[in-house]
């Protein structure tokens, strides 16, 4: 535990200050990027570039064994990894475009070919006599552990460069994720966002690789927007939710991953952000299901609250004990089950209120036809105070007509 605290607030070396700090940088720059993928329902795609990098990775190493003896420059790697992702992308595009197939199966192809290649190259790996490669196992699940000054640097630079790039893109993103149409009518090349946005994934991936793994480096784009979707409905601040998740479950997991060598760093940062997505399930109060379930008692309760009044109204017997309980706690009848004078002016203003959702169906079918809870939430709380009093006023010439 003091390890872990040390760790946490950056008091465990230089090195694994910057690494925890380059960590949060990259899951925020995986958050920011994931969201709007996520809102162009591409969530697949990085799933297919993250795998892609794996025989770019490999064939990096080789090369670079084979000419320094040393396989483990992470820039030579990352150039690797991203020129194999990026041919594992284009390839996706290609069959989309040009066959029958859907993009998740190009997606499906791509991956399982371009990581059953990779798996084949680090086997290959493991038999040369050069080259350190100990170290690139590291890259399958992530590892901190150990990482070079440099190594976390260029990690924090380049992740940094990435979220820079997000930020200034974020405009035309949001409007080619929600319109494409009146996005190119504003003068935005959609095929050029489109390829912007899927450059800047690729990049958080091939940045990611040492720090989360190539398995789950998907994951830290994916899980921080779905987990921000339950706070807002809004693209700007759905972002930012998802960058600061993102930045959390990364700062976590590589701070915990430094107490031991053993620990993989990815499925650290991976554990700590779906449980900040179970916390945003549960108890969010948009969409948590402590929140849903609340409401739902509540309009439970409300339903109940109505229909005994209405019954008072018309002076028939209650037999529901709940609506009974209700009506009870409020001071509206009394424990004979006889109408109080606060129940009783409460039952009119029940039976007016059903009346004047009565008449706004059949004045405004369609803008009814949107509203909901009709006769349950009083009208006034749904309708502006001038379309009420209208409503009030044909029923005072109705009442008088009659």
């Amino acid at each position: 535990m003091d390890a872990f605290l040390t760790a946490l607030l950056l008091q465990a070396g230089y090195n694994t200050a910057l690494v925890s700090v380059g960590a949060a940088i990259l899951g925020a720059s995986a958050g920011a990027i994931g969201t709007f993928v996520l809102l162009r329902k591409r969530s697949l795609v990085s799933d297919a570039i993250s795998h892609a990098t794996l025989p770019g990775l490999a064939l990096a190493f080789i090369v670079m064994a084979l000419v320094t003896g040393d396989g483990r420059w992470i820039a030579g790697l990352m150039i690797g990894a991203a020129a194999s992702a990026g041919l594992g992308l284009i390839i996706v595009e290609w069959i989309t475009r040009r066959t029958r197939l859907t993009e998740d199966a190009a997606i499906g192809t791509v991956l399982s070919v371009f990581f059953g290649f990779g798996i084949v190259l680090l086997t290959v790996i493991q038999s040369l006599e050069t080259g350190r490669q100990a170290g690139i196992s590291g890259y399958l699940v992530g590892s901190t552990a150990g990482m070079l000054r440099s190594e976390a640097e260029t990690i924090a630079v380049a992740a940094l460069l990435t979220g820079a790039a997000i930020f200034m893109l974020r405009r035309p993103f949001t409007l080619v994720c929600f319109d494409q149409e009146y996005a190119a009518v504003r003068g935005i090349n959609v095929r050029a966002t489109d390829l912007a946005m899927m450059g800047l994934l690729l990049a958080v991936t091939v940045i990611g690789l040492k720090v989360a793994g190539l398995v789950l480096i998907v994951a830290l784009t994916i899980i921080p927007p779905v987990a921000a979707r339950f706070w807002t409905d809004r693209p700007e601040p759905m972002t930012l939710i998802a960058a600061v998740i993102g930045a959390v479950s990364a700062y976590l997991g590589a701070a915990i991953s430094s107490i031991d060598r053993g620990l993989p760093t990815g499925a650290l940062i991976v554990l700590m952000a779906f449980s900040l997505f179970v916390i945003s399930l549960l108890f969010s109060p948009r969409r948590g299901l402590f929140a849903g379930s609340l409401r739902k008692f509540a309009f439970q309760r409300d339903v109940h609250e109505r229909q005994g009044l209405l019954a008072l109204a018309r002076g028939e017997a209650i037999y529901d004990s709940l609506t009974l309980n209700i009506l009870l706690k409020k001071g509206l009848i009394r424990r004979d089950g006889v109408a109080t004078l606060k129940g009783k002016a409460a039952a009119a203003e029940a039976v007016r209120d059903e009346a004047r959702w009565a008449l706004y169906r059949r004045l405004y079918p369609e803008e009814a036809a949107g509203t909901t809870h009709q006769g349950i939430t009083a009208i006034r709380e749904v309708l502006p105070p001038d379309l009420v009093a209208e409503l009030d006023q044909r029923l005072s010439l109705q009442q008088v007509q009659s």
